[in-house]
């Protein structure tokens, strides 16, 4: 499978004011007709998710064309599952006290040791996040929250644990808005979410209302000696965009499918199916293009979510985007 996305954004990119994540204008390509099309089904989101009922309106997507489209607003915390923990705080933790982190394709459970170890793993004598007394350099504060959580790190900031302390929860009371075409449509040249709009969009959305976003630059995490860790559920939180998955690990809403088929996850801002990873049998889907996503006589054509060490949702939108924004409410 191609990687078609470069990681070039930061995940703590955002836009000031209301966070708003719009997508724009992107390549255009042939409209390619497809035997069969799975429409969005809104009846797959979660109830207690959503802050309204789901309207159908027509808007107009990145291309610049006006569709029918959904338009889902969600709160910004999943109702499927609790988020956390990210970072343990002593080296004597387990790995129940903290999430995830990934590093060349496979994932580590962040106990208390394996940050202790980080040195180790990327041959670097820098990293150093433990103090004498065994205690982890985590962001306990809003101020180190929003110091650490960006491109330039502040300096006191490096060799810390990044995550949003518990007693920072203005973001909970934001809403994800997602406006996605009702029928996806085909086209013969894929786009890179990084090329459209602002280039910080998620990519799409699970069906508890959370966003997918594109892969987080681990290399700028880590060039200021500091990790971001997802929770098991593979999401974190920034500070204005509030949570966002980087990995689906099967903690969200699945739909099954009658054929053993890998089950359905959420949908891509451009309106074709997102698919877990593996089939029933464990299997990985095969022909995948460069968006992460093939055709099949039942779904269509449809994406898998890569594995998720890969840092990757989706390779790219083989449709055309609608748009996602998070709004402050007043």
């Amino acid at each position: 499978m191609t990687n078609y996305c470069i990681p070039s954004y930061p995940f703590w990119c955002l836009l000031l004011g209301s966070a708003v994540l719009s997508l724009g204008c992107g390549p255009k390509g042939e409209t390619v007709a497809q035997k069969v099309v799975q429409p969005v089904n809104p009846d797959h989101f979660i109830a207690d998710s959503l802050i309204e009922p789901i309207k159908k309106e027509m808007r107009t997507l990145s291309d610049g064309s006006k569709a029918e489209c959904y338009v889902v607003t969600t709160k910004a915390v999943p109702s499927d599952h609790e988020i956390g923990p990210w970072a343990p705080k002593h080296v004597t933790d387990g790995k129940e006290k903290g999430g995830i982190w990934i590093k060349d394709g496979h994932v580590y459970d962040v106990s208390g040791e394996f940050v202790a170890h980080l040195d180790e793993l990327y041959d670097d004598p820098q990293w150093n996040l433990v103090r004498e007394d065994g205690s982890i350099k985590v962001t306990d504060t809003k101020e180190a929250f929003d110091l650490a959580a960006r491109p330039n790190v502040d300096p006191r900031y490096h060799n810390h644990a990044v995550e949003c302390p518990p007693d920072v929860v203005g973001w909970k009371s934001n809403h994800n808005v997602y406006v996605i075409p009702v029928n996806p449509v085909y086209r013969s040249i894929a786009t890179d979410p990084h090329r459209v709009g602002d280039g910080h969009g998620p990519v799409g959305v699970a069906f508890n209302g959370v966003k997918y976003d594109p892969p987080a630059p681990i290399h700028m995490i880590i060039k200021a000696h500091t990790i971001a860790p997802f929770d098991h559920s593979g999401g974190h939180v920034n500070p204005h965009a509030g949570y966002h998955y980087h990995a689906a690990t099967g903690k969200t809403k699945e739909i099954e499918q009658a054929d053993g088929h890998a089950p359905l996850i959420g949908y891509a801002l451009d309106g074709f199916g997102i698919y877990a990873h593996l089939d029933e049998d464990e299997k990985e889907p095969k022909g995948l293009d460069e968006c992460s996503g093939h055709y099949d006589d039942v779904r269509g054509y449809h994406y898998h979510v890569s594995a998720a060490g890969n840092n990757q949702i989706i390779g790219a939108f083989r449709g055309i985007a609608g748009s996602a924004s998070v709004v402050e409410p007043k």
